[in-house]
């Protein structure tokens, strides 16, 4: 694994959105008018955020500004939620190739959008608020097509590469530094009742379209290959692909998520199982 660089303060990161936004003004004046609304006027990120969040899942029902009451009210209350967004930002920033700074997620990227609205969701959802909650994930699953109980348990560290139709269901826990991407879905495996979703420990990549089902736990620093479907529980440090999944070797990297390394490549374990 590469050395990682320290990590950077939260008024650097947003020192550095600022910075590129003025950048960007110049470079294309015609978004300049929403570049300002969203960014520049503000003088902290979470304000920024919020502002940026209300605009997106405000409808008729719920205006904009009662959407962005919400959010600034989580955030106060929850304090840990403000240092989530800081180590979901710098997850897609060292993550994803796609992003160019840290200002493209914030602005653009509805994974990141859709984990941080269900940080707030899960927040009213813990004050026992849960009709609000719930209609905030219906909100959130409309505008970023990310279905994510508020009940649900996530850690920090986040990355939803793309978004579409990820699915994560009411008892799941996903621990620290857990990548995946679009059409994951961390569900049940039919009517059962109770503590019925998946435990995703630290560190592990989930690939693309892969469904992991059931009360079962996939191990820390595990990579689900794309398009698996995995019914048992996940050695730490295997790598599983197939329908059904079965382990075909090890990660090269102790937390495969923060490598983004979707081959098989790695000690092979030929002919393992679950």
């Amino acid at each position: 694994m590469s050395t990682a660089e320290p990590p950077l303060e939260p008024e650097e990161i947003w020192n550095s959105i600022r910075c590129d936004v003025e950048a960007e003004v110049r470079r294309e004046p015609i978004l300049a008018s929403f570049l300002h609304a969203t960014i520049l006027k503000h003088t902290r990120l979470e304000d920024a955020l919020s502002f940026h969040l209300a605009s997106k899942l405000a409808n008729p029902s719920l205006s904009s500004m009662l959407v962005r009451e919400l959010i600034d009210d989580s955030l106060q209350a929850e304090p840990t939620i403000s240092q989530a967004i800081i180590r979901d930002l710098m997850a897609v920033r060292e993550r994803d190739p796609a992003s160019h700074g840290f200002w493209q997620p914030f602005l653009y990227f509805k994974g990141f959008h859709a984990i941080q609205s269900h940080r707030v969701a899960h927040a009213i959802w813990l004050r026992e608020r849960h009709s609000l909650a719930m209609y905030l994930q219906n909100r959130i699953s409309e505008v970023f097509a990310v279905d994510i109980h508020p009940a649900a348990q996530i850690g920090t560290g986040i990355l939803i590469d793309h978004g579409t139709s990820v699915v994560i269901g009411e008892t799941a826990v996903v621990e620290d530094n857990v990548s995946m991407l679009h059409e994951v879905t961390l569900g049940g495996t039919g009517k059962s009742v109770g503590d019925r979703h998946p435990k995703i420990r630290r560190g592990v990549l989930i690939g693309a379209g892969a469904k992991v089902l059931g009360n079962i736990e996939v191990g820390e620093g595990a990579k689900i290959a794309a398009s698996s479907v995995v019914l048992d529980p996940v050695p730490p440090h295997c790598t599983v692909a197939g329908v059904p999944a079965r382990i075909v070797g090890r990660p090269e990297y102790d937390e495969p998520a923060r490598e983004m390394n979707q081959s098989l490549t790695g000690r092979h374990d030929s002919g393992s199982g679950i």
